[in-house]
């Protein structure tokens, strides 16, 4: 599949979204189709609001290149996609409830909006739909894959809660909490498209090495743009996660090499919850003092290398190298 000039010049997830543009219709129209309920109009309704506030549709353009690059033909890829996107929005429903959010993609939360029951059964609902979609495919491994996915997915996030202001979570927690939360969703993504293309299991085991890294470089790039990002861009309020006391690597970073006053600040802010007027700006200058940003971003370089380096090993084309690029995009943000 080509990509004209005027594609390339885009950024690589643009690129993919202009090379997948008739696909993409096609999953856009089959979650309106399916997120569609009878008899309870607030199914609908709360959804909606989640899934047109103007995501990057990521994860379900990861399983429509993947077929894509062994010239999948069929409408299974469709299927996946738009199975893909609704556990995701699942996932956001249920995360915005847990972590009583008021904001996602710059718009108030469902949670806001309607109320925290809504979303959590609303939550519910969508994951009911992923299974009845990824079914009609017909395929076990496909069933094996994305309903180990949800598993996982599920697990992160209490293993995130055990974690949560816990100020002995190590790197290798953290890095197991986001291969739960984020990277197994895009593993699975990744991996379910080689694997209805008829992929050889090599090839396969590259795509979910791609996903799985692509993930976790996607996740603590975020985590760094809460401490750097800008409000307007992310639809974040710089420090959130500091307000919602989540240990995030660089956090974890400046905890492992503070000195005893620097614990005793850690420990009231994260670990007691005891937060006050400045202690943000004390949060950045402890962070900046041991250089746990660039350290971050410096982890967050090494999984898109290897996300990189996974994409490499499969066939050349214009996807794979949208795919390729896609990788050092996700860190190029916090660069």
């Amino acid at each position: 599949m080509g990509l004209d000039e005027s594609t390339l010049a885009k950024k690589p997830h643009e690129r993919l979204a202009a090379a997948l543009e008739n696909d993409l219709e096609r999953v856009n129209s089959l979650i309106q189709e399916r997120m569609a309920s009878e008899h309870a109009p607030r199914i609908p309704e709360v959804t909606a609001h989640l899934v047109e506030a103007g995501g990057k549709r990521l994860r379900p353009m990861l399983t429509l290149a993947a077929s894509k690059l062994f010239d999948f033909q069929g409408d299974n890829h469709i299927r996946l996609a738009a199975t893909v996107e609704f556990i995701h929005t699942a996932t956001l429903l249920h995360d915005d409830v847990v972590d009583e959010s008021e904001q996602r993609r710059g718009r108030p939360t469902a949670n806001l909006l309607w109320d925290n029951k809504s979303s959590v059964l609303v939550g519910d609902y969508l994951f009911a739909r992923s299974f009845q979609l990824m079914t009609d495919t017909g395929s076990l491994d496909v069933l094996r894959i994305l309903s180990n996915a949800a598993a996982t997915i599920a697990e992160g996030e209490v293993l995130q809660l055990t974690a949560a202001a816990n100020l002995s979570t190590t790197e290798d927690i953290y890095i197991q909490v986001v291969r739960g939360k984020t990277a197994a969703l895009f593993a699975a993504a990744c991996e379910v498209g080689g694997v209805i293309s008829g992929a050889s299991q090599e090839q396969i085991d590259a795509l979910r090495t791609y996903g799985d890294a692509l993930g976790i470089a996607f996740q603590i790039a975020d985590d760094l743009l809460d401490y750097g990002g800008d409000a307007g861009a992310t639809g974040k309020n710089v420090g959130d996660d500091f307000r919602e006391r989540k240990l995030t690597l660089p956090v974890i970073k400046a905890v492992a090499n503070a000195d005893a006053e620097e614990r005793t600040f850690w420990e009231r802010t994260i670990q007691k919850g005891d937060q006050r007027d400045g202690d943000l700006d004390t949060a950045l200058e402890l962070i900046e003092r041991h250089d746990t940003m660039a350290a971050t971003r410096a982890d967050a370089r090494a999984w898109s290398d290897t996300a990189k380096s996974a994409m490499a090993s499969l066939p050349e084309s214009d996807l794979r190298d949208a795919l390729i690029d896609l990788a050092d995009y996700v860190v190029a943000r916090v660069s």
